[in-house]
C-alpha cells in the first residue's frame, strides 16, 4: 500500500490518530486530551504491519493522548513533540458547537465561513499551527536525512504539512481529506523538492 521509497530520499510517513471516544462527539477539542475509542484502537493496531515494513528511523507523536495511543500501537519507541499538537481552540475547548454558536455568534460565523483565518479567543490561528508544524518538520527532516520517519498527529497538522508540500493556499486545505487512522506519505529528494506519494490511505 505504501509506495516504495527511492534510494537516498527522506520520507515522512504522516498518520492521523485513530477515532476518538464517543464523549468527544459534538465537542470542540484540540488541546484537550481525548482517548481512542474501540474503533480508534483497532485502527491504530492495523497501522503496525504496513508501517513496520518501512524501516522507520523514528516515530514521533503529538503529546495529546489520542495521538500517543495511536503511535504506541506501532510497537516502536515514541518521542512526543509539542509542535505536532492540534490547534488550540482557546476558550472554545470542551464546549459543544451549539454552545459556541449561541454564546459567540460573530466568532462562530467567522469560523464556519473562513476557518483558516480566524484566531480562536485565547487560542491559536491556523497560521500559527502551519508555521510551528512546518518548522518542526524541517528540524526532523534534517535529523533523518535519507531515512524514513513517522509523525502521528492530527487532522489540522496533517493538512498543514501536506498543503506546504503541495504549495496550497490556506483556504484550500479542506480539499484534503484526512480520516482517522489514515496514512499520507511525503518524500524529499536531494534537491529538497517534496513529492507527495500518498494521501489519506486507509489500512
Amino acid at each position: 500500500m505504501i509506495p516504495e521509497r527511492f534510494p537516498e530520499t527522506t520520507r515522512l510517513v504522516l498518520v492521523r490518530h485513530g477515532a476518538t471516544e464517543d464523549a468527544s462527539k459534538g465537542v470542540c477539542y484540540g488541546s484537550l486530551d481525548v482517548g481512542l475509542s474501540p474503533l480508534g484502537r483497532a485502527q491504530a493496531a492495523r497501522l503496525a504491519l504496513p508501517l513496520g515494513r518501512e524501516g522507520l528511523a523514528a516515530v514521533y507523536s503529538s503529546p495529546r493522548v489520542r495521538a500517543v495511543q495511536t503511535a504506541r500501537a506501532l510497537g516502536a519507541v515514541v518521542e512526543t513533540r509539542d509542535a505536532l499538537r492540534e490547534i488550540d481552540f482557546g476558550s472554545f475547548e470542551g464546549r459543544s458547537y451549539d454552545e459556541i454558536a449561541a454564546d459567540h455568534p460573530v466568532e462562530y460565523a467567522e469560523w464556519m465561513e473562513r476557518p483558516t483565518r480566524v484566531r480562536f479567543p485565547g487560542g491559536e490561528s491556523y497560521r500559527d499551527l502551519r508555521e510551528r508544524a512546518t518548522a518542526e518538520l524541517a528540524e526532523l527532516r534534517g535529523r533523518h536525512a535519507g531515512r524514513a520517519f513517522c509523525a502521528v498527529t492530527h487532522g489540522g497538522v496533517c493538512r498543514a504539512l501536506l498543503a506546504e508540500a503541495l504549495a496550497m493556499p490556506d483556504d484550500a486545505i479542506f480539499r484534503l481529506a484526512q480520516d482517522y487512522g489514515a496514512i499520507s506519505v511525503i518524500d524529499w529528494f536531494a534537491d529538497d523538492a517534496p513529492l507527495v506519494r500518498l494521501v489519506n490511505a486507509a489500512t
